[in-house]
């Protein structure tokens, strides 16, 4: 089911205020609170997430993943995320729609630390998710296109459209998070890729934005390599 994420309310600061915000079931809470546990634990050996933003997770990093799944087609079932690292916002996108039939997330990422540790998450949850340990260019190889493809902080849009462009189809919607900067970054995009954007206020940062894109191709009028 789609989670949608409404704006204005309370400011999550724990498990129960992001329940309250995104109206998650108990047992969607419970799998995105064993994935905390998990990830609090191999935080210790492997760096994750950047420790100053632990005391704020629900918010940095749950809530953030989150208002993704609300900003995809209902239709959406094959997903890719692109650079997950210790799953944002892929793990999580997954564990709120592994309720939704035929629905797959494939995790991207070259660390293969990272890899176990998000295989391990996937599995204690229960969630819809095939981990690939490559180098997107690697992955994006033959691959078919996705109904939805998704980065956050992975590279500028220059650099990011050049991974994702392979992984579009006609029908394809890329979902990305980014900072305030983002204008310079579409500014510059626009020099080497053609596409239509809409960028939506993020729900977890006042000076981030979700960038939402279609239709994304070289000048040469391919979005496949």
């Amino acid at each position: 089911m789609t989670q949608h994420i409404v704006s204005g309310g309370p400011q999550v600061v724990d498990a129960e205020s992001f329940s309250a915000l995104t109206n998650v079931s108990r047992e969607t809470l419970d799998r995105l609170l064993t994935y905390e546990a998990l990830l609090r634990k191999w935080q210790k050996s492997i760096n994750l997430v950047s420790a100053a933003t632990l005391p704020e997770l629900w918010r940095r990093h749950m809530l953030d993943s989150a208002q993704l799944a609300g900003l995809a087609p209902e239709s959406a079932r094959r997903w890719i995320d692109l650079g997950s690292g210790g799953g944002f916002p892929g793990l999580v996108i997954a564990i709120l729609l592994r309720e939704r039939p035929g629905f797959h997330m494939h995790l991207v990422e070259s660390d293969q630390r990272k890899c176990v540790f998000l295989r391990e998450v996937a599995r204690v949850t229960d969630a819809p998710v095939t981990v690939h340990a490559a180098r997107i260019e690697t992955f994006a190889e033959g691959v078919e296109p996705a109904d939805v493809v998704s980065a956050r902080a992975l590279a500028p849009l220059d650099r990011l459209f050049g991974w994702a462009a392979p992984l579009f189809g006609p029908d394809t919607i890329g979902l990305f998070l980014k900072g305030q900067g983002v204008q310079d970054e579409l500014t510059l995009a626009r020099e080497s890729w053609i596409f239509d954007a809409e960028l939506s206020p993020s729900q977890s940062d006042p000076q981030g934005s979700v960038l939402k894109v279609r239709g994304l191709h070289g000048p040469d009028g391919k979005s496949r390599a």
